[in-house]
């Protein structure tokens, strides 16, 4: 299907529709009534006793974020590097912890890829025109969703759609010949409620290997995603949920050159992606709503094909079945219990595996202000035996203006299907690593946040320490082996001030200090990252604001040190009517020439201008 087609009869279904006015809320959604969905036991940020960052719809539209990835960067304490801008492989790492032991759930189901060599998730083709939220939660969730989430979960929502009838349409065009635009159409009543989507870009994007390499092939990139939700409010107050997610890319990208900067250079390569994931879910209360019986069935499949000079030279074919039941009972107002089971089937290039899992969770709250959390999970493997993970977590609400948080817990991650089945042949081997054992990891993190009384300012700091033993990397004497350590500690801070009701500045820096077992730092890895962002929103039509990020200098693979790198960015929106807005962008606005993955370039100055019709 073409991004055009899809797009154009996207567009028309939304424009035809009969349209009531929409009314956005743009007041600050308050901590205290804020339910991270990743916590498994529906609690407000103020009882999560884990450090949690949440990136809402508002702050995506208001700093102008295409993709996820750029989203998910002003969360403190996360690393992402991506090979190349526009459809290069980008990675999300969260306190040093490899990108492969990042979990990834898209309305509660893991999407991470089953044919990846690690099992991590791609995040180079996720748009952010359908994401409600992005929560990221750091440190070991192992006990709350089990393999993977050894150093942290991305835990993104989707769209739901407003009371009424609406949609909404958007095209913009920018620089490398960029169009972006997509549609959407929604409604809900007391019987229930749908949304349907389409996004899509294509780009003539710049060079995958560094322009100031001397390569100057321009390297495109085009993708579509089609998504969908609704719902059905039943008898006796049950629901019936449904969420569905398509997307398509094509990414040209540059070829392995052995003498060049990062061993990339200008070359005929693609690659092509499919991707699928849904999920379907029962809610049904009993005895007078305090016990929540859910019911989930989920699923995610991708293809990825490779192609060199027009030739096929890779495919990656891998799927992922989820089943889930979990209960959560409200005893009193001081004592909440959840607990359930899931099953995990994947398939990867004709090989699979199966994981059963088992999980209690329990919140107790002796006084209103202060929130204990304890929980365990014992997940057993078809390969690699059974591991018992649990966490303890505490939130206190010390003052109206002091909040303190507290966790410890403990991850683990099953070797991939691709790590637990490869034969190294040239290493000599004829068969997989029989020893192969699960990573492992266990972290605490203690944190205080501040409010003043009037509300204008915000503080927050939390320190961390985290290890993670028996990580799996390649060896030549076993392919993939437990051959390493990683200890990662360090300190992230957030703050911001609102000077008048128009005018506020909000920022966060981290400090990493993330080594192996030989005292080595990681590659890829900055000791320090930050965000100030500036916010305006007069009276009136016009609002805006200007981003500058901070990335500092980081080992690379070759050896050396990559330079650090600051980048300012600008945007801005013009309310034309009610529900006409032109809104634009201007990124790299200095033209910093930067690099995230040595040898591979990011764009220097460049913007885009669009037009949104909101009803």
């Amino acid at each position: 299907m073409s991004f055009k087609t899809a797009l154009l009869g996207m567009t028309i279904l939304a424009m035809a529709a009969p349209a009531l006015a929409q009314t956005i809320d743009t007041e600050e959604t308050k901590l205290d009534t804020v339910i991270v969905s990743g916590s498994r036991l529906d609690q407000t940020a103020t009882e999560v006793g884990s450090s949690v960052s949440i990136i809402s719809a508002e702050t995506i539209d208001k700093l102008g974020f295409d993709f996820a990835l750029d989203a998910i960067a002003s969360a403190p304490g996360v690393t992402i590097n991506q090979s190349g801008s526009f459809g290069g492989n980008a990675t999300v790492r969260i306190r040093g912890a490899s990108s492969d032991q990042t979990l990834v759930l898209m309305d509660g189901v893991p999407i991470n890829d089953p044919s990846g060599t690690g099992g991590g998730y791609n995040f180079a083709y996720l748009d952010t025109e359908n994401i409600e939220r992005i929560e990221v939660l750091k440190g070991p969730q192992s006990t709350l969703w089990g393999s993977d989430a050894i150093g942290g979960v991305v835990a993104i929502t989707t769209k739901r759609p407003e009371d009424g009838l609406g949609g909404s349409a958007f095209g913009e065009y920018g620089s490398f010949n960029t169009f972006r635009g997509g549609a959407s159409i929604g409604g809900a009543n007391d019987t229930g409620d749908f949304r349907i989507a389409a996004t899509g870009i294509t780009t003539d994007g710049i060079s995958k290997a560094d322009e100031a390499n001397g390569n100057t092939e321009d390297d495109g990139y085009d993708s579509t995603t089609l998504s969908a939700r609704g719902g059905l409010n039943l008898p006796s107050k049950m629901r019936l949920d449904g969420t569905l997610l398509y997307s398509e890319a094509t990414s040209e990208y540059d070829s392995y050159s052995g003498g060049a900067q990062g061993s990339t250079a200008d070359g005929d390569e693609s690659t092509e992606s499919d991707s699928l994931s849904g999920n379907l879910s029962l809610k049904v209360p009993l005895f007078d709503d305090r016990l929540e019986n859910l019911f989930v069935v989920g699923y995610s499949d991708i293809t990825r094909k490779n192609f060199t000079d027009g030739a096929q030279s890779y495919l990656a074919e891998g799927d992922r079945a989820v089943y889930r039941y979990q209960g959560t009972f409200t005893v009193n107002p001081a004592n909440k219990l959840a607990f359930g089971a899931e099953r995990e089937e994947t398939t990867a290039n004709d090989s699979d595996s199966t994981i059963d899992g088992l999980f209690a969770l329990y919140e107790y709250k002796p006084v209103e202000k202060l929130t204990l959390t304890g929980g365990v999970r014992v997940d057993d493997t078809d390969t690699f035996g059974s591991k018992t993970t649990g966490r303890v977590a505490a939130a206190y609400s010390a003052t109206d203006q002091v909040l303190l948080r507290a966790s410890w817990g403990q991850g683990f991650k099953a070797p991939s299907i691709f790590q637990s089945t490869y034969v190294c042949s040239f290493c000599g081997l004829t068969e997989p690593n029989a020893n192969l054992k699960p990573e492992t990891s266990e972290a605490y993190d203690l944190g205080v946040e501040w409010n003043s009384l009037d509300g204008r300012a915000q503080a927050g700091v939390t320190v961390f320490h985290q290890e993670t033993e028996n990580m799996i990397d390649f060896s030549y004497t076993a392919g993939y082996d437990n051959i390493a350590f990683v200890e990662s500690q360090g300190v992230e801070l957030t703050g911001g001030y609102q000077f008048t009701n128009w005018l506020g500045v909000s920022a966060n820096y981290a400090y990493i200090d993330a080594e192996d077992g030989n005292g080595n730092a990681l590659v890829r890895m900055p000791e320090h990252s930050g965000d100030v962002t500036v916010s305006l929103d007069p009276e009136g039509p016009l609002s805006g604001a200007v981003l500058v990020r901070y990335n500092g200098e980081e080992p690379n693979s070759s050896g050396g040190m990559l330079d650090s790198w600051t980048r300012v960015d600008l945007t801005g929106r013009y309310d034309l009517t009610d529900s006409v807005e032109l809104f634009a962008r201007i990124e790299n606005l200095f033209d910093e020439q930067y690099q995230e993955v040595l040898g591979y370039g990011t764009p220097g100055l460049s913007g885009s201008v669009g037009l949104r019709l909101r009803y």
